[in-house]
């Protein structure tokens, strides 16, 4: 709904969106003689619009149908001149099925290519695996559902509003059962969070902290370093390996059997792992702590 909203978003979140849904469902917001009448056939509707406004779902979904099945169904309100809303959701499926296939493609090739000469056979996988076609499936569905929905309400209430978006993005949501990404959806619930905290700085109904995300950002680090050293079972699979790569291995030489007292199994992952030590930095001799483990 942001996004629809005049000065609703901007910088990369917009960018992004724009890329992803498309220019189409950007509302010019400019005055012209088919945004008027839009505007106004919704205010001042007469009492033969209301009452067809009154006809059940069913009705409604038939005029739909039957205005889609005649040539050129583009409803004044849609901003996609080139096409008719059918082929206008088709294509939006087919672009962001493509672009999501791509992207898993892409990322696969550096694993691919490890066994370009040793197993051939799994450059095969590739092109046919089957997260390639899930992230497309969501990326697709998504757009497709949100155009779709987006034309449905212009055809139904005859007239463009930012609130459409909010009901075509909340039904396009149940795309993501193709690509349950926790990381996906954690980040675009932080950045819809982030958001609506700087719209309500801006309408003065939040408090502006300094540096708030530099703090943010040292405590969320500070956590899961603890977590790193303390509990490393309940870490992130993927944040261990990356703090792994970042120290080359040195995270994993720690003397966690040391850790276990405070009671939050830190070698727990290690089986009893004790790091060679040099007895004269320690209070208790390496050998006397073999034993004692």
């Amino acid at each position: 709904m942001f996004y629809r909203c005049k000065d609703g978003l901007k910088g990369f979140t917009f960018s992004a969106l724009k890329f992803i849904v498309g220019k189409e469902e950007i509302p010019t917001h400019s005055f012209s003689v088919e945004a008027a009448y839009s505007r106004l056939s919704g205010k001042h509707q007469t009492e033969q619009q209301e009452r067809k406004c009154r006809a059940s779902v069913v009705t409604l979904t038939k005029k739909l149908v039957e205005s889609i099945c005649r040539r050129g169904p583009r409803h004044r309100c849609c901003k996609h001149y080139e096409d008719n809303c059918i082929s206008y959701c088709v294509k939006g499926f087919i672009r962001m099925f493509s672009v999501g296939y791509l992207i898993q493609c892409c990322l696969r090739i550096p694993s691919a290519f490890r066994h370009l000469f040793t197993k051939p056979s799994r450059l095969l996988s590739l092109f046919y695996n089957k997260e390639n076609f899930q992230l497309g499936a969501f990326l697709g569905s998504f757009v497709s559902i949100y155009k779709g929905m987006s034309c449905f309400l212009r055809w139904v209430r005859n007239l463009d509003d930012e609130i459409h978006a909010l009901i075509a993005g909340f039904l396009a949501g149940i795309s993501m059962m193709f690509y349950k990404s926790t990381t996906i959806s954690m980040y675009l619930a932080s950045k819809l969070v982030e958001t609506m905290y700087f719209k309500g700085i801006e309408a003065g109904k939040f408090p502006y902290f300094p540096q708030a995300d530099t703090i943010i950002y040292a405590v969320s680090t500070a956590i899961c370093f603890q977590a790193a050293v303390m509990e490393v079972q309940n870490l992130r699979p993927s944040y261990w390996k990356f703090l792994l790569r970042l120290t080359k291995g040195r995270f994993a030489l720690m003397n966690r059997k040391a850790l276990d007292v405070f009671g939050s199994e830190a070698s727990k992952n290690f089986k009893g792992f004790i790091p060679k030590l040099d007895p004269r930095y320690t209070v208790v001799k390496p050998e006397l702590e073999i034993e004692l483990s």
